[in-house]
């Protein structure tokens, strides 16, 4: 997914060009391991979609970015790099961005320290954005917290209910994608109307993100996710399709004695396999949908008809090519 591609500003491509050295440098210590464990991920690349979110924000796609502008994106990319070093030391990942994972590479312990060690050059980036971006940031590790201990709270729950699992989400994933807008639009000087629709339509970003990304674990690839398929499902982390299957009368009686312990690959398969052929799938990408539509809702409030169109249009798009029926 090119995320620039989808908003249609071309001036975001020279912002996000200026935003990859100072990320790189701000985890930078001149420590050669640790600046190889800090800088793994980074160089690895990836989407960089909360930076985009606010960098879009702030500065409406078409204006230059501010120094400002680019360390709050910094800052939010920082805490979303830690959490990926944080997740796959509990998930035992071995691949992330199709690259071997931190703990894989370097033990656990060295990606849980580097990880606070992010989370630390955010927090610091951020104070010297000020209180009230500081405080945020401050909150939003908060919520990012509580929905991971909701997540691994509810694993391998078969009876999980849909509210857990949207609560979880609305923590683990919503609440930073919030945040990222909030921000570009605080380092963009908006009126405070404009900062709650936009924080309003990150969060339905991230919800649809969320809901997209669990969808993808099941009908997925490995080269599409950068990760093995099915890798939620196989560790007791019942999504949304998951959890529509299992309430389904058809699907649900052979889906249920497989779950409520880890999977070995060919039960993998055979799960998702029965996820993905009963109804769940369509009715994940329904309740994305509502997402969608409450995101570009929240994007029409704002005065730049580009950018509202631009952000309409990249919420609607994370549906494009999942299955419907």
């Amino acid at each position: 997914m090119n995320v620039i591609e989808l908003l249609g500003l071309p001036p975001l491509e020279e912002q996000l060009r200026l935003l990859e050295p100072l990320l790189t440098e701000s985890v930078v210590t001149g420590d050669g391991f640790l600046d190889g464990v800090t800088t793994h991920l980074i160089a690895a690349g990836g989407k960089r979609l909360r930076p985009v979110l606010a960098l879009a924000t702030s500065t409406g796609g078409d204006r230059p970015a501010s120094r400002e502008d680019l360390l709050g994106a910094v800052a939010v990319e920082l805490v979303h790099l830690a959490s990926l070093y944080h997740d796959d030391v509990m998930d035992e990942a071995t691949i992330r961005r199709n690259v071997e994972s931190v703990n894989s590479r370097f033990g656990n312990l060295v990606a849980i320290v580097a990880g606070d060690f992010l989370l630390a050059r955010s927090a610091e980036i951020a104070a010297g954005l000020g209180t009230e971006i500081a405080a945020l940031l401050a909150a939003t590790l908060g919520e990012l917290c509580r929905g991971q201990v909701a997540e691994v709270h509810a694993a391998f729950q078969v009876t999980r209910s849909t509210e857990s699992y949207t609560q979880a989400i609305a923590g683990k994933t919503a609440s930073l994608m919030a945040t990222s807008c909030r921000i570009g639009a605080i380092t963009g000087g908006l009126p405070r109307p404009q900062v709650e629709a936009f924080t309003t339509f990150g969060r339905c970003f991230g919800m649809l993100f969320q809901v997209r990304d669990d969808i993808l674990d099941i009908v997925g690839s490995e080269a599409e996710l950068g990760k093995p398929a099915g890798q939620d499902l196989a560790e007791g982390i019942y999504t949304l399709p998951v959890l529509l299957a299992l309430a389904d009368p058809e699907s649900g009686p052979e889906l249920r004695p497989l779950l409520g312990q880890p999977l070995s690959q060919p039960e993998r398969d055979k799960a998702r396999s029965i996820v993905e052929a009963s109804g769940a799938i369509a009715g994940s990408v329904a309740v994305g949908r509502t997402y969608a539509e409450q995101a570009a809702e929240a994007a029409g409030s704002c005065p730049s008809p580009q950018l509202a169109t631009a952000f309409a249009r990249l919420a609607h798009s994370l549906l494009d090519g999942l299955p419907v029926g």
